[in-house]
């Protein structure tokens, strides 16, 4: 038995979802077991935007799980995904995060690739002549076809690129299905992308409480002092909480209010502030798109690396590349559409400031995240209590729920074999 596949002794009540043990943030065997079987194998994980590749040759750096790829657009204008570990000695060919190349050659020996992957050149191959003698040179059977980089399965939905090193994984659509695929289609429905700029930050916590804050409606009308005061997010909102037939991904969904003082919702809420203005209330200037038809805000969640974000006219993927158990690095990029005009596009960026790594917003989570990792790492014991709106994994028609964490802790369980 491999020791991925050896049983893990964990303190977890049978069938339980609603309290999370704290080992599951710190213990490497299991972070050994989630790269393998969560990212690795039987999923499809987020890789980038085509917009930022758009020409042949183009590439962009990025990762899956805790392992380096690159993507690349081909001649034709498809798209291909490779390890970035060169099949000779193992060297991350790839340093930089974007360019435009029409081969990969590696810096330590400089064996070579064409943009599928492909080895086509191997220095000193036949070996080097020197008077009558040939010195070195690879063995008479070396092939070339059996010496290429690793090459992912790849599929780009309306702009967005996925990958997987299992060739044998799902279709992307039904990995996703139809509950939380009509959201994503939502935001990405076909329309060109443009890029807008990027924010990254190492946030000093388990990968998972990233998945967990972005399935968590609970926690912005009390955290962060811009939804409750403003209105972007409350507990008194029409809100929706849709999951996937297997719990693992899931969409929030809700409408702007007015914000202000509401007894219900705001008494006692230290981080309301009814008297907070804004000195730029272009920050805030928010209009209505078509596309939206009725909701403000959509975050979706894809299980395991991809946070699809649309905050009013917010736009943005958040990639979630774990480091260890304790840390992961979080890549957000913000976009918008070819056809935006240019005030739309200045409010896009403006209204971006609520989000990032100093984010008038996402500030608040990076910290608390880093203060969750600090207390599982103090007691290896304990679990964490998810009961908000009973213990159920299924949907909800308002956000005073935990439904969608229990939910994603139910296929974890099943997943994992813990």
């Amino acid at each position: 038995m491999d020791t991925l596949s050896r049983p893990i002794e964990l303190d977890w009540e049978a069938g339980a979802c609603a309290h999370v043990p704290y080992r599951l943030y710190t213990d490497p065997a299991i972070f050994a077991r989630e790269l393998e079987r969560l990212f690795y194998r039987d999923h499809w994980c987020y890789v980038g935007l085509a917009a930022e590749i758009p020409n042949h040759g183009d590439f962009k750096r990025s990762a899956i799980g805790e392992r380096a790829v690159v993507a690349v657009r081909a001649r034709d204008g498809s798209i291909n995904v490779v390890e970035n570990r060169c099949a000779h000695r193992g060297v991350q060919f790839c340093q930089k995060a974007y360019g435009s190349t029409k081969t990969f050659v590696c810096p330590y020996h400089q064996w070579s690739y064409d943009l599928g992957g492909n080895l086509i050149g191997v220095p000193f191959r036949k070996g080097v002549r020197q008077g009558d003698r040939v010195n070195g040179g690879m063995p008479d059977d070396f092939a070339l076809a059996e010496h290429g980089l690793t090459k992912l399965k790849v599929e780009v939905w309306n702009g967005v690129i996925f990958a997987s090193f299992d060739h044998d994984v799902e279709p992307l659509r039904a990995f996703v299905g139809p509950e939380v695929g009509r959201y994503f289609e939502r935001v990405f429905d076909g329309r060109e992308l443009t890029i807008l700029g990027y924010s990254r930050q190492r946030i000093p916590g388990n990968w998972k409480l990233m998945m967990e804050n972005i399935k968590d409606p609970y926690h912005p009308g009390l955290l962060h002092t811009w939804f409750v005061t403003f209105g972007l997010w409350r507990a008194d909102q029409e809100s929706q909480m849709i999951v996937d037939g297997r719990g693992r991904h899931a969409a929030m969904v809700s409408r702007k209010n007015d914000g202000g003082r509401s007894d219900a919702v705001t008494a006692g809420v230290t981080s309301f502030k009814e008297n907070m203005v804004l000195n730029d209330d272009r920050v805030l200037d928010v209009v209505v798109e078509p596309w939206w038809n009725g909701p403000t805000v959509t975050m979706l969640t894809l299980f395991p690396s991809l946070i699809v974000q649309q905050q009013v006219n917010s736009l943005s993927t958040r990639h979630i590349v774990p480091r260890g158990t304790g840390s992961f690095d979080f890549v957000w990029t913000h976009f918008g559409f070819a056809n935006d005009d240019a005030t739309m596009t200045r409010r896009r960026l403006r209204q971006a400031n609520l989000f990032g790594p100093a984010g008038y917003v996402s500030a608040d989570d990076g910290e608390v995240i880093e203060f969750s990792q600090r207390g599982y790492a103090q007691h290896g014991d304990l679990a964490t209590v998810c009961e908000l709106d009973g213990r159920g994994r299924g949907g909800a028609d308002h956000n005073v729920t935990e439904t969608l964490i229990r939910a994603m802790y139910g296929y974890y369980r099943e997943v994992m074999e813990l």
